[in-house]
């Protein structure tokens, strides 16, 4: 995990989190980790492809999220329907968004993908051989915990139009 990728995303939460819910963030003490990742309550995850490739997970415990999406909303919000589903997989969309554009200011162009929410916790991600630096992100409504698995790619972004088209198999 090249640690120049961290900074972007740090920024990005607590731009984003503080615009979204007006909670105060401080950062807890980063970690790495090589071994699976065990998932709490709620997990967003997303893929970043481009010159900076790997996997970000934000996680937290349900009265985390609950406590975000109640500030979000500007009301109090008692359980996770679609709609709150898809305000805690948004934040971590949005946050992965703005970490791209500062990377990208940076000289590293990357694609993100959409977010996926996975619900429940225990469920065990491996990365691979993508070590993860975890960043606890503390605040009045609870934690949330940012594992970056990301390296620099390995050659220049093509688009898809880009691509060289195979030829068409003989039938």
């Amino acid at each position: 995990m090249n640690v120049k990728f961290l900074n972007p995303f740090v920024e990005a939460a607590f731009e984003v989190l503080k615009a979204e819910t007006g909670f105060s963030l401080r950062r807890g003490d980063l970690g790495l980790e090589k071994g699976v990742y065990v998932t709490e309550d709620l997990t967003v995850i997303l893929s970043l492809v481009g010159q900076v490739e790997g996997t970000v997970f934000y996680s937290m415990g349900m009265p985390t999220a609950l406590s975000l999406v109640s500030q979000m909303m500007g009301a109090q919000v008692t359980s996770l329907d679609p709609l709150a589903q898809s305000a805690v997989a948004e934040l971590g969309n949005v946050i992965t968004g703005r970490a791209s554009v500062k990377l990208s200011h940076a000289g590293y162009e990357s694609v993100i993908s959409p977010p996926t929410l996975l619900l429940g916790n225990g469920a065990r991600i491996s990365t691979l051989d993508f070590p993860r630096l975890i960043v606890p992100l503390e605040f009045e409504g609870g934690q949330v915990t940012i594992h970056l698995a990301l390296r620099e790619g390995r050659g220049s972004m093509l688009r898809s139009g880009q691509l060289p088209t195979p030829p068409r198999p003989e039938v």
